[in-house]
């Protein structure tokens, strides 16, 4: 028998291929459809929950597939009811997953409803400097089931086994998402399927530091994804000295290639903008901001920094915050300023892992 770390994990599959498998085995069709309500309406961790298979095709199940569940390993609540989740991973790798309740929309409808923030790498490898991520580097992609499941073992911790809970997701927790374009593209198609996770494509956020390729590939997929950029510097000198990726990638491009996008897909895009003390914060940083916000139709999500331990970076004080948004604001832009979300809860990308492995380590 296989062990479970050379099998497939059966939240990595389609319903496509597991018809094809449930053929080759005699299997009739409706066990596809048992399993699949199984494995994403009622979120099964484990495969004796599932009682309405029968238990030989059970054992081929668990013969031919994997079944990884992560484990909770920390939990946080912030006072605003933010949720960070720290998970532990079959290999013992820590991710981090943030539930973002009710909320001004950034992403979607009116109200954001319930937003889980995810990741897509253990580490990150682009090396962002004010960025927690990717201080202990990158160490590898996550499989789709690994995306997956941040959503289901979310709702199943917040809303049990059978309710539904998150109604959107934006992809921009611990690594770049694009670079880990394939398993990501397969984890969302599952998170939208109807037999799957059932959200709506525009109720899914992809964000990316700016790899153009990957900007222009996801311009050509069919579903209607939305896009976000983690820009948080509108001139390259200032976007060069915190974020290593604009020198292969440089506005020029970057811009070219969100222009691809906005004439493939006609659908908005973010802005992400960090503001960080003495490096993007004054007012006339912004102009440059709102000339690339114009051209491209975006809209900008101002976030306040949030402090790092051994990062010498500081978020501005609430005033500076006011004049940079009223800044754009005369400069004809939409913006939104989201002043606290999770700051008291370790809520930068990466942070509670780093602080968990440092403790394990001493």
């Amino acid at each position: 028998m296989k062990t479970d770390s050379v099998k497939p994990d059966i939240r990595s599959l389609t319903q496509e291929e597991l018809q094809r498998h449930f053929a080759l085995w005699q299997e009739p069709a409706y066990r596809v459809a048992q399993l699949l309500t199984w494995l994403y309406a009622r979120r099964a961790a484990h495969w004796d929950e599932m009682t309405n298979l029968p238990k030989a095709l059970r054992a081929r199940l668990r013969e031919t597939f994997a079944l990884r569940w992560p484990e909770l390993a920390r939990r946080q609540g912030a006072r605003d009811t933010t949720q960070k989740f720290l998970w532990r991973l079959a290999d013992g790798a820590l991710i981090e997953s943030v539930l973002i309740p009710a909320s001004p929309s950034l992403y979607g409808e009116p109200s954001d409803r319930h937003t889980l923030c995810i990741s897509t790498q253990v580490g990150c490898a682009y090396g962002c400097k004010f960025c927690a991520s990717g201080l202990d580097g990158w160490k590898r992609h996550l499989l789709p089931d690994e995306i997956v499941n941040q959503v289901l073992a979310v709702e199943r911790a917040e809303a049990g086994a059978g309710a539904r809970l998150i109604n959107n997701v934006v992809v921009m927790g611990m690594g770049e998402p694009l670079a880990n374009y394939d398993n990501l593209l397969r984890a969302l198609r599952i998170l939208n399927a109807p037999w799957g996770g059932e959200i709506g494509a525009r109720k899914i956020t992809v964000s990316t530091s700016g790899l153009a390729p990957q900007i222009r590939q996801l311009a050509a997929e069919p579903l209607q994804f939305r896009l976000a950029i983690s820009l948080h510097g509108a001139t390259d000198k200032t976007r060069s000295k915190i974020m290593p990726v604009n020198h292969k990638y440089p506005l020029k491009e970057l811009t070219a290639a969100c222009d691809f996008y906005l004439r493939k897909k006609g659908r908005m895009i973010t802005l992400e903008y960090i503001l960080i003390a003495g490096i993007n914060d004054a007012p006339p940083q912004a102009l440059p901001l709102a000339r690339l916000a114009r051209h491209l139709r975006a809209k900008v999500n101002l976030i306040p920094y949030n402090d790092v331990q051994g990062l010498p970076w500081r978020r501005p004080d609430d005033p500076v915050q006011d004049a940079f948004l009223a800044a754009l604001e005369r400069e004809g832009v939409s913006a939104t300023l989201r002043r606290e979300k999770g700051g008291d809860i370790d809520a930068a990308c990466g942070q509670l892992r780093l602080k968990t492995e440092r403790e394990l380590a001493r």
